[in-house]
This record gives C-alpha cells, sequence and structure tokens, in this order.
C-alpha cells in the first residue's frame, strides 16, 4: 500500500524541460530507487533529469520525498542515527534489527548517524547565524532572561594514530593519543532556594561541541547564547576551570560577563601544594588545606597566595610546584570572590558542564577500543548534543518543512 501511495504520482513527471537555479534539465526516462522504510522495502517511481551542459543530473522526487543520495527514508534514517548516537554502531545494527525489524550493518548505521550529524551540524550553524539578526531589537523575548550562564570546559576522546601525527601528549613515546573536545552549555536561572541556594530552570540547558581551535569554539558557543537570547540577559556569567583558552573565550564573545573559576577545582589547586609540600603528614595536610578551605569560601584567594608562599620555608618545599599555583590563584584572584558570589545567588561550581563532558561526550565517544577521526567525531557529537538538548523534534521538523 506504502508503495502504491508513493508511485500514485506515476513517477513524478514535470515535463520535457526543467529550468532550476540556471540550470537546464531534459526529461530522460524513469529510474526505480530501491528504498528501505519503517515498514519495509520499496520500489520508487522516479522522473530522471539530466543537464547536458553542466553534466549533472537528478530526480525532483527525491528531494520531494527527502531521499537524495541515500536509499533510506527519512524515518529509517531519524531511527538509524538516534541509535547511532548512543549506541556503539555494531551494537546499534542489533538494536535496530530487533526493536523494529529494520535489517542494516553496523557499516550503514555509521554511516547514517556520520551523514545526519554533517546535518544537523549544518542546521545547527544555520539558525545560530539566524540568531544575530536578533540584535536588531526587533525580536524580544516573551519572558525575561534574569541570569543566563555560560559553562566551558574540554575532554579528550581517543582519536586514530593519524589524527595525532606531530602532537605531544602523556603518551610514553610523547605522542598524543587523544583530540580535546570542547564543550559548552548555556543554560538559565530565574530564582533560588529557601536556603538562598541558585536553582537552574528546569530544561533549559543547551550543549554545543566540537573538536576544533579555542578560535573556532569562541564562535560557536556566542552563537548558541545568541540564539538562547543573550541580547536579553540581564546578567550572563562565565563558569570556568580557570584554564586560560577559556576566559579568552569570556573576553572577546562575553565581555562584561561575571567570570567565576570552578570552586572545587580552585580548591584542587591548594591541594596540589599541600602534597607536594607536606607529603604524607595527615595531620599537616588537613590543618593546612582546611585554612585554605576557609579563606577561599570567603573570598579571599589572597590568604591562599601568601599561605603557599610561607610554604617556601618548608624543609620538603616544592618550587616548581609553589610558583605554578600561586600564578594560577593570582591570574583567578578576581574569579574566585565566592563569598559575595553566593551572597547574590549565583553558582559558583561548573557541575552542569563537566556532567556534560561525561553524559555528551564520554558515554558515547570513550567507550572501551574506540577510536575516532575527528571529522567521525563531530558528526557523533553535534548528534549527541542537540538530543541532549531537547532539539531532536526542532531538527526533522526543519526537514520536513524544507523538503
Amino acid at each position: 500500500m506504502l508503495e502504491m501511495l508513493v508511485n500514485a504520482d506515476g513517477g513524478g513527471y514535470r515535463g520535457n524541460i526543467l529550468y532550476e537555479e540556471g540550470h537546464k534539465y531534459e526529461f530522460i526516462d524513469y529510474r526505480d530507487k530501491k528504498l528501505l522504510t519503517v515498514l519495509g522495502s520499496i520500489m520508487v517511481k522516479r522522473a530522471y533529469y539530466y543537464d547536458q551542459e553542466h553534466r549533472n543530473g537528478y530526480c525532483p522526487k527525491d528531494r520531494i520525498l527527502d531521499i537524495e543520495g541515500t536509499s533510506y527514508s527519512s524515518g529509517v534514517r531519524r531511527m538509524t542515527s538516534k541509535v547511532g548516537a548512543y549506541r556503539s554502531f555494531g551494537l546499534g545494527h542489533e538494536d535496530l534489527n530487533e526493536l523494529a525489524g529494520i535489517r542494516v550493518t553496523a557499516k550503514e548505521v555509521e554511516r547514517v548517524s556520520q551523514m545526519v550529524g554533517g546535518q544537523v551540524e549544518a542546521f545547527h550553524g544555520a539558525e545560530a547565524q539566524a540568531s544575530l539578526s536578533d540584535k536588531s531589537g526587533k525580536i524580544v523575548p516573551l519572558n525575561p532572561i534574569p541570569r543566563m550562564y555560560v559553562g566551558i570546559d574540554g575532554t579528550g576522546v581517543p582519536v586514530v594514530k593519524k589524527e595525532t601525527a606531530g602532537r605531544q601528549g602523556k603518551g610514553e613515546d610523547g605522542q598524543a593519543r587523544t583530540r580535546e573536545v570542547k564543550l559548552g552549555c548555556v543554560f538559565t536561572q530565574t530564582s533560588v532556594d529557601k536556603d538562598g541556594r541558585p536553582v537552574r530552570d528546569e530544561e533549559s540547558t543547551s550543549y554545543v561541541g566540537a573538536i576544533e581551535t579555542a578560535e573556532v569554539f569562541g564562535r560557536r558557543i556566542y552563537l548558541e547564547a545568541m540564539r538562547r537570547g543573550l541580547s536579553w540577559a540581564k546578567e550572563v556569567i562565565v563558569l570556568g576551570d580557570g584554564a586560560l583558552w577559556i576566559w579568552n573565550i569570556a573576553d572577546e564573545y562575553f565581555y562584561g560577563a561575571i567570570q567565576i573559576v570552578d570552586l572545587y577545582h580552585a580548591r584542587e589547586h591548594y591541594w596540589k601544594v599541600a602534597r607536594a609540600c607536606f607529603g604524607q603528614d595527615k595531620v599537616k595536610l588537613y590543618e593546612w588545606t582546611e585554612e585554605r578551605r576557609k579563606e577561599l569560601d570567603a573570598g579571599r584567594p589572597e590568604g591562599v597566595i601568601e599561605a603557599i608562599k610561607r610554604c617556601s620555608s618548608l624543609p620538603g618545599y616544592d618550587k616548581e610546584v609553589c610558583e605554578r599555583e600561586i600564578g594560577y590563584f593570582e591570574r583567578n584572584k578576581e574569579r574566585m570572590r565566592y563569598a559575595d558570589f553566593r551572597k547574590r545567588g549565583l553558582f559558583v561550581g561548573s557541575g552542569v558542564i563537566e556532567a556534560g563532558c561525561r553524559t555528551v561526550i564520554g558515554q558515547r565517544l570513550k567507550q572501551s577500543g574506540m577510536h575516532w577521526t575527528v571529522r567521525g567525531a563531530n558528526n557523533i557529537i553535534s548528534l549527541r548534543c542537540n538530543i541532549m538538548s531537547n532539539r531532536w523534534e526542532d531538527f526533522w521538523e526543519h526537514r520536513a518543512a524544507a523538503a
């Protein structure tokens, strides 16, 4: 019945000559295509047209049915790519067969997932660029945005050897084994709880990410923030772990935003000093780090800096570690006014983006034995960011409207 319905137009014949986008196409003949749908395989009859000048042919019906360059219906591609976004390709093809009776190979799950991932990336890019027009002031959001948070972090993903050529890393031979995925999230806050702690707005978190340079990623996260209403946010807060590239992005794209170093990362840095200078003396470790904890909680990183400097008189003093951590606290001290941030009801931890590194990236791309190409990883990252941002329906509705 589906095959009869699809072919009820007789093949989509549109006359002997078609003029489209400056090209002249002549009707050649009818050509059948075997198409796998969620109901099984069908044969689609299509009128084929050819442009003699540019030596290019196409079937208008393929564009209408959204099956250009593929032998899978949009329904099968949707199911296959979602499985590929969650499961290894080898397990994904088994799931499709068992749950939906769709028989495709693991390689076909990979190809479809990669193809749809590329389309999702293009969709996000076009939508983000369109959001820049909102700066004109013509589009006003229905609900005001009291606080918008931008969280940024990085996590390594295992890649094939050719993707790390010439890159230094932590391997025994000094070569890198991974490439860094830069991940960003945008979420909003409109309230605090009865104890004055900030409450993240439900389902307000969206993600973007890719293996790319900080310069390219900076624009990516900026465009996502613009799409989410950056121009209309009363306060903007950037959360990060202290990495210099994060604050460079904040300075360039979120000028004037409140910058906050994740409190728990900051604590890790004075613990490095404690371990280097006090060794296994647990009593001194506890006493010294407890004082530093109180100073940071009070928003006084200067106290931490002075305490590290005083460690230079200790017998086990580690000059390299101490100087490095003094530099860290000096660079970020204005981002560590935690008492003031808490008083204002702001988040002081980057738990949202750290959880994103585990759920968006880690659960799919860092499984045992996996090694990715940069292009392949980025396509799957696009899929997962789309799904985890609750934008899966938006993408498929866009494709349906375009078709």
